[in-house]
């Protein structure tokens, strides 16, 4: 799938991530987490693809997915559910240590940007 065909932010999500946790409050403090934690995840992803660390990348890029898609950040959660493939399948027939500068590369200015792009949102949606 087209990660760039994907909305930043799915509301319907937050809509129930809201109805099952039966507090806006709460809501918006879960919000406000995944936004102050997004540049450390981001840079997580970053630090592990460029040293090679294949395991570190594998746990970095989960994070930031699952957390994403708790959040409804669609694009962003696309862009980790793709890395994650490149990392479990390329892998298999590259030296990680070549291959994960080279995913950093061509990833690491996208996530960047769609983090940004859907924590403007997100500060929106709780203000």
């Amino acid at each position: 799938m087209d990660a760039n065909a994907l909305p930043l932010l799915d509301r319907a999500v937050l809509q129930k991530l809201r109805d099952g946790l039966d507090d806006e409050d709460v809501c918006k403090l879960f919000v406000l987490n995944f936004i102050a934690l997004l540049p450390d995840r981001a840079e997580k992803v970053r630090l592990t693809l460029t040293t090679g660390d294949l395991r570190g990348a594998l746990d970095a890029v989960l994070s930031l997915k699952s957390s994403s898609q708790m959040v409804g950040a669609e694009r962003l959660a696309e862009f980790a559910t793709d890395l994650e493939h490149s990392l479990r399948v390329d892998t298999r027939h590259a030296e990680p240590a070549r291959l994960l500068p080279q995913l950093a590369a061509a990833n690491i200015s996208r996530i960047t940007k769609c983090g940004r792009q859907t924590t403007d949102l997100l500060q929106k949606y709780v203000a």
